[in-house]
Protein backbone atom coordinates (compact mmCIF):
# COMPACT_ATOMS: atom_id res chain seq x y z
CA UNK A 1 0.00 0.00 0.00
CA UNK A 2 1.01 3.65 -0.29
CA UNK A 3 1.41 5.70 2.85
CA UNK A 4 3.02 8.85 4.18
CA UNK A 5 6.23 7.89 6.00
CA UNK A 6 9.31 9.62 7.38
CA UNK A 7 12.74 8.31 8.37
CA UNK A 8 13.64 10.79 11.10
CA UNK A 9 11.84 13.54 13.01
CA UNK A 10 11.87 17.01 11.52
CA UNK A 11 9.94 19.71 9.70
CA UNK A 12 7.16 18.90 7.21
CA UNK A 13 9.68 18.20 4.45
CA UNK A 14 10.58 14.86 6.06
CA UNK A 15 7.17 13.51 5.01
CA UNK A 16 7.07 11.50 1.80
CA UNK A 17 4.66 9.19 -0.03
CA UNK A 18 6.13 5.70 -0.25
CA UNK A 19 5.27 2.01 -0.11
CA UNK A 20 4.59 0.55 3.32
CA UNK A 21 3.59 -2.96 4.48
CA UNK A 22 -0.13 -3.74 4.38
CA UNK A 23 -1.65 -3.88 7.89
CA UNK A 24 -2.95 -7.24 9.10
CA UNK A 25 -6.21 -7.09 11.07
CA UNK A 26 -6.62 -9.14 14.22
CA UNK A 27 -9.78 -11.10 15.00
CA UNK A 28 -11.42 -8.05 16.59
CA UNK A 29 -10.49 -5.58 13.86
CA UNK A 30 -11.78 -4.67 10.41
CA UNK A 31 -9.62 -3.89 7.40
CA UNK A 32 -10.54 -0.57 5.82
CA UNK A 33 -9.70 1.01 2.50
CA UNK A 34 -9.04 4.57 3.56
CA UNK A 35 -10.57 7.30 1.40
CA UNK A 36 -9.76 10.28 3.62
CA UNK A 37 -8.03 11.20 6.83
CA UNK A 38 -7.45 14.47 8.68
CA UNK A 39 -4.47 16.29 10.14
CA UNK A 40 -4.30 16.74 13.91
CA UNK A 41 -1.80 18.58 16.08
CA UNK A 42 -0.77 15.22 17.52
CA UNK A 43 0.46 14.34 14.00
CA UNK A 44 2.68 17.43 14.03
CA UNK A 45 4.12 16.45 17.40
CA UNK A 46 4.75 12.87 16.28
CA UNK A 47 6.47 14.09 13.12
CA UNK A 48 8.77 16.20 15.29
CA UNK A 49 9.57 13.21 17.51
CA UNK A 50 7.73 14.63 20.53
CA UNK A 51 4.73 12.26 20.63
CA UNK A 52 5.61 8.62 19.91
CA UNK A 53 2.70 6.27 19.18
CA UNK A 54 1.51 3.96 21.97
CA UNK A 55 2.93 0.45 22.10
CA UNK A 56 1.41 -1.71 19.38
CA UNK A 57 0.03 1.23 17.38
CA UNK A 58 0.91 1.85 13.75
CA UNK A 59 3.93 4.15 13.34
CA UNK A 60 2.16 5.79 10.40
CA UNK A 61 0.58 9.16 11.15
CA UNK A 62 -3.16 9.69 11.22
CA UNK A 63 -5.57 9.45 14.17
CA UNK A 64 -8.86 9.34 12.26
CA UNK A 65 -10.13 8.08 8.95
CA UNK A 66 -13.11 7.47 6.74
CA UNK A 67 -13.31 4.62 4.26
CA UNK A 68 -14.99 1.39 3.30
CA UNK A 69 -14.84 -2.05 4.90
CA UNK A 70 -12.89 -4.58 2.79
CA UNK A 71 -13.76 -7.77 4.67
CA UNK A 72 -16.81 -8.53 6.84
CA UNK A 73 -16.31 -8.62 10.60
CA UNK A 74 -18.75 -8.27 13.48
CA UNK A 75 -21.73 -6.17 12.34
CA UNK A 76 -19.79 -4.69 9.42
CA UNK A 77 -20.10 -5.92 5.85
CA UNK A 78 -17.91 -5.47 2.80
CA UNK A 79 -18.46 -2.03 1.31
CA UNK A 80 -19.89 -0.42 4.45
CA UNK A 81 -18.84 3.23 4.78
CA UNK A 82 -17.27 3.81 8.18
CA UNK A 83 -15.37 6.49 10.08
CA UNK A 84 -13.27 6.00 13.18
CA UNK A 85 -10.68 7.26 15.62
CA UNK A 86 -7.51 5.15 15.42
CA UNK A 87 -4.23 5.14 17.34
CA UNK A 88 -2.32 5.57 14.08
CA UNK A 89 -2.27 4.55 10.43
CA UNK A 90 -4.70 7.02 8.87
CA UNK A 91 -2.21 8.44 6.33
CA UNK A 92 -2.32 5.23 4.30
CA UNK A 93 -4.42 3.42 1.72
CA UNK A 94 -5.25 0.60 4.15
CA UNK A 95 -5.78 0.63 7.91
CA UNK A 96 -7.16 -1.57 10.66
CA UNK A 97 -9.91 -0.41 13.00
CA UNK A 98 -11.18 -2.13 16.17
CA UNK A 99 -14.69 -3.34 15.41
CA UNK A 100 -16.20 -1.35 18.28
CA UNK A 101 -14.56 1.90 17.21
CA UNK A 102 -16.13 2.05 13.74
CA UNK A 103 -19.12 4.33 13.16
CA UNK A 104 -21.32 4.51 10.06
CA UNK A 105 -20.74 7.52 7.83
CA UNK A 106 -23.94 9.60 7.70
CA UNK A 107 -25.46 9.07 4.22
CA UNK A 108 -25.37 12.76 3.29
CA UNK A 109 -21.64 13.17 3.96
CA UNK A 110 -18.66 12.53 1.70
CA UNK A 111 -15.63 10.58 2.91
CA UNK A 112 -13.73 13.87 3.18
CA UNK A 113 -16.42 15.37 5.41
CA UNK A 114 -16.65 12.20 7.48
CA UNK A 115 -12.88 12.16 8.06
CA UNK A 116 -13.22 15.54 9.77
CA UNK A 117 -15.56 14.13 12.43
CA UNK A 118 -14.06 11.38 14.62
CA UNK A 119 -11.08 12.88 16.46
CA UNK A 120 -12.45 16.42 16.76
CA UNK A 121 -16.00 15.59 17.74
CA UNK A 122 -15.22 12.69 20.07
CA UNK A 123 -12.51 14.74 21.81
CA UNK A 124 -15.00 17.58 22.26
CA UNK A 125 -17.71 15.18 23.45
CA UNK A 126 -15.34 13.57 25.96
CA UNK A 127 -14.28 16.89 27.46
CA UNK A 128 -17.67 18.59 27.41
CA UNK A 129 -19.90 15.81 28.66
CA UNK A 130 -18.09 12.69 29.89
CA UNK A 131 -15.44 14.56 31.89
CA UNK A 132 -16.75 18.13 31.90
CA UNK A 133 -20.31 17.11 32.90
CA UNK A 134 -21.81 20.01 30.95
CA UNK A 135 -25.58 20.25 31.39
CA UNK A 136 -28.37 22.10 29.61
CA UNK A 137 -28.54 25.68 30.84
CA UNK A 138 -24.87 25.78 31.86
CA UNK A 139 -22.21 27.77 30.04
CA UNK A 140 -18.91 26.89 28.39
CA UNK A 141 -15.93 28.87 27.10
CA UNK A 142 -14.22 27.25 24.11
CA UNK A 143 -10.74 28.51 23.38
CA UNK A 144 -9.48 28.17 19.79
CA UNK A 145 -13.11 28.12 18.74
CA UNK A 146 -12.30 27.91 15.02
CA UNK A 147 -10.05 24.87 15.38
CA UNK A 148 -11.24 21.37 14.57
CA UNK A 149 -12.08 20.52 18.18
CA UNK A 150 -13.32 24.07 18.77
CA UNK A 151 -15.84 24.01 15.92
CA UNK A 152 -17.06 20.61 17.12
CA UNK A 153 -17.33 21.74 20.74
CA UNK A 154 -19.38 24.84 19.90
CA UNK A 155 -21.90 22.76 17.98
CA UNK A 156 -22.11 19.96 20.54
CA UNK A 157 -22.59 22.38 23.42
CA UNK A 158 -25.33 24.22 21.56
CA UNK A 159 -27.00 20.90 20.74
CA UNK A 160 -27.03 20.20 24.49
CA UNK A 161 -28.70 23.61 25.07
CA UNK A 162 -25.73 25.19 26.82
CA UNK A 163 -24.57 28.79 26.44
CA UNK A 164 -21.37 28.99 24.39
CA UNK A 165 -18.61 31.59 24.39
CA UNK A 166 -15.52 31.23 22.19
CA UNK A 167 -12.17 32.84 21.51
CA UNK A 168 -10.47 33.13 18.12
CA UNK A 169 -7.84 35.30 16.47
CA UNK A 170 -9.24 36.67 13.20
CA UNK A 171 -12.48 38.28 12.08
CA UNK A 172 -13.27 35.35 9.79
CA UNK A 173 -12.73 32.86 12.61
CA UNK A 174 -14.85 34.92 14.99
CA UNK A 175 -17.63 35.00 12.41
CA UNK A 176 -17.38 31.22 12.03
CA UNK A 177 -17.74 30.75 15.80
CA UNK A 178 -20.89 32.87 15.80
CA UNK A 179 -22.27 31.01 12.79
CA UNK A 180 -21.82 27.70 14.61
CA UNK A 181 -23.67 28.93 17.68
CA UNK A 182 -21.36 30.92 19.94
CA UNK A 183 -23.35 33.81 21.42
CA UNK A 184 -20.11 35.62 22.25
CA UNK A 185 -16.92 35.47 20.14
CA UNK A 186 -13.85 37.15 21.65
CA UNK A 187 -10.74 38.25 19.75
CA UNK A 188 -7.91 37.03 21.98
CA UNK A 189 -5.44 39.38 20.25
CA UNK A 190 -7.40 42.50 21.16
CA UNK A 191 -9.69 41.64 24.07
CA UNK A 192 -9.51 40.21 27.58
CA UNK A 193 -11.67 37.09 27.50
CA UNK A 194 -11.97 37.09 31.29
CA UNK A 195 -13.64 40.51 31.33
CA UNK A 196 -16.08 39.53 28.58
CA UNK A 197 -17.00 36.22 30.22
CA UNK A 198 -17.54 37.76 33.64
CA UNK A 199 -19.71 40.51 32.14
CA UNK A 200 -21.75 38.09 30.00
CA UNK A 201 -22.46 35.83 33.00
CA UNK A 202 -23.25 38.70 35.41
CA UNK A 203 -20.04 38.00 37.35
CA UNK A 204 -20.86 34.31 37.86
CA UNK A 205 -18.36 32.82 35.40
CA UNK A 206 -18.73 29.80 33.12
CA UNK A 207 -19.21 26.21 34.20
CA UNK A 208 -16.74 24.60 31.79
CA UNK A 209 -13.67 25.80 29.87
CA UNK A 210 -12.00 23.87 27.05
CA UNK A 211 -8.41 25.08 26.83
CA UNK A 212 -5.75 24.35 24.22
CA UNK A 213 -3.32 27.08 25.30
CA UNK A 214 -2.11 26.01 28.73
CA UNK A 215 0.04 27.96 31.15
CA UNK A 216 -0.44 31.50 29.73
CA UNK A 217 -4.21 31.20 30.25
CA UNK A 218 -4.10 29.57 33.70
CA UNK A 219 -4.89 32.61 35.83
CA UNK A 220 -7.53 34.02 33.50
CA UNK A 221 -9.15 30.61 33.06
CA UNK A 222 -9.55 30.08 36.80
CA UNK A 223 -10.89 33.62 37.21
CA UNK A 224 -13.44 32.96 34.45
CA UNK A 225 -14.90 29.84 36.10
CA UNK A 226 -18.00 29.78 38.28
CA UNK A 227 -17.89 28.15 41.70
CA UNK A 228 -17.65 24.42 41.02
CA UNK A 229 -16.40 25.09 37.48
CA UNK A 230 -14.39 22.59 35.43
CA UNK A 231 -11.25 23.41 33.44
CA UNK A 232 -10.52 20.86 30.71
CA UNK A 233 -6.92 20.92 29.47
CA UNK A 234 -6.69 19.58 25.92
CA UNK A 235 -3.38 21.06 24.76
CA UNK A 236 -0.47 23.33 25.61
CA UNK A 237 0.04 25.47 22.51
CA UNK A 238 1.24 28.34 24.69
CA UNK A 239 3.41 26.21 26.98
CA UNK A 240 2.89 23.87 29.91
CA UNK A 241 4.94 25.48 32.70
CA UNK A 242 4.97 28.71 34.68
CA UNK A 243 4.09 30.15 38.08
CA UNK A 244 0.70 28.80 39.11
CA UNK A 245 -1.58 30.03 41.90
CA UNK A 246 -3.48 26.99 43.15
CA UNK A 247 -5.55 28.96 45.64
CA UNK A 248 -8.69 29.43 43.51
CA UNK A 249 -9.00 25.66 42.96
CA UNK A 250 -9.54 25.10 46.67
CA UNK A 251 -11.40 28.28 47.56
CA UNK A 252 -13.90 27.97 44.70
CA UNK A 253 -14.15 24.18 44.41
CA UNK A 254 -12.75 24.05 40.88
CA UNK A 255 -11.80 20.91 38.97
CA UNK A 256 -8.87 20.74 36.55
CA UNK A 257 -8.69 17.74 34.22
CA UNK A 258 -6.24 16.76 31.50
CA UNK A 259 -6.84 14.00 28.99
CA UNK A 260 -5.60 12.52 25.72
CA UNK A 261 -7.94 10.37 23.67
CA UNK A 262 -5.12 8.43 21.98
CA UNK A 263 -3.86 6.76 25.16
CA UNK A 264 -7.27 5.96 26.63
CA UNK A 265 -7.82 2.19 27.13
CA UNK A 266 -9.66 0.59 24.22
CA UNK A 267 -12.69 -0.50 26.23
CA UNK A 268 -13.24 3.07 27.42
CA UNK A 269 -12.80 4.42 23.89
CA UNK A 270 -15.38 1.96 22.59
CA UNK A 271 -17.86 3.02 25.29
CA UNK A 272 -17.16 6.67 24.49
CA UNK A 273 -17.66 6.05 20.77
CA UNK A 274 -21.03 4.42 21.44
CA UNK A 275 -22.18 7.29 23.64
CA UNK A 276 -21.06 9.82 21.04
CA UNK A 277 -22.77 7.90 18.24
CA UNK A 278 -26.09 7.83 20.09
CA UNK A 279 -25.96 11.56 20.72
CA UNK A 280 -24.43 12.86 17.51
CA UNK A 281 -25.11 10.60 14.52
CA UNK A 282 -28.86 11.38 14.34
CA UNK A 283 -27.98 15.08 14.56
CA UNK A 284 -25.53 14.78 11.65
CA UNK A 285 -28.23 13.06 9.62
CA UNK A 286 -30.67 15.88 10.39
CA UNK A 287 -28.08 18.54 9.59
CA UNK A 288 -28.00 19.88 13.16
CA UNK A 289 -24.27 19.09 13.36
CA UNK A 290 -21.76 19.40 10.54
CA UNK A 291 -18.04 18.87 10.10
CA UNK A 292 -16.16 22.06 9.27
CA UNK A 293 -13.56 21.42 6.56
CA UNK A 294 -11.05 24.18 5.87
CA UNK A 295 -9.18 22.52 2.99
CA UNK A 296 -8.68 19.16 1.29
CA UNK A 297 -5.24 18.07 0.04
CA UNK A 298 -4.21 14.92 -1.82
CA UNK A 299 -2.17 12.52 0.28
CA UNK A 300 1.09 13.36 -1.47
CA UNK A 301 0.73 16.97 -0.25
CA UNK A 302 0.67 16.00 3.42
CA UNK A 303 3.65 18.26 4.10
CA UNK A 304 1.73 21.28 2.85
CA UNK A 305 -1.26 20.34 4.99
CA UNK A 306 1.03 20.18 8.03
CA UNK A 307 2.37 23.66 7.29
CA UNK A 308 -1.17 25.06 7.19
CA UNK A 309 -1.96 23.63 10.61
CA UNK A 310 1.38 24.70 12.11
CA UNK A 311 0.79 28.26 10.93
CA UNK A 312 -2.72 28.21 12.41
CA UNK A 313 -4.16 29.29 9.07
CA UNK A 314 -7.03 26.81 9.14
CA UNK A 315 -10.59 27.32 10.29
CA UNK A 316 -11.92 23.83 10.94
CA UNK A 317 -10.24 20.63 9.81
CA UNK A 318 -7.51 20.08 7.24
CA UNK A 319 -8.29 16.86 5.37
CA UNK A 320 -6.16 14.53 3.25
CA UNK A 321 -7.84 12.69 0.38
CA UNK A 322 -6.31 9.21 0.30
CA UNK A 323 -8.43 7.25 -2.16
CA UNK A 324 -9.49 8.13 -5.70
Amino acid sequence: MRAIVFDQPGDPDVLRLDVAPDPQPSADEILVRVHATAVNRADLLQRRGAYPPPRGASPILGLELAGEVLEPAGPWRTGDRIMAVVTGGGYAELATVPIGMAMPVPPSLSFEEAAAIPEAFITAFLNLFTLGRLQAGESVLVHAGASGVGTAAIQLARAARARVFATAGTRAKLDLCRELGAELAIDYHEEDFREHVIAATHERGVDVILDFVGAPYWESNLASLAIGGRLMLIGFLGGSSGQLDLGPILSRSLTVTGTTLRRMPLDRKIALTRAFSEFALPRFERGELRPVVDAIYPLDRAAEAHRVLEANRNAGKVVLRVGP
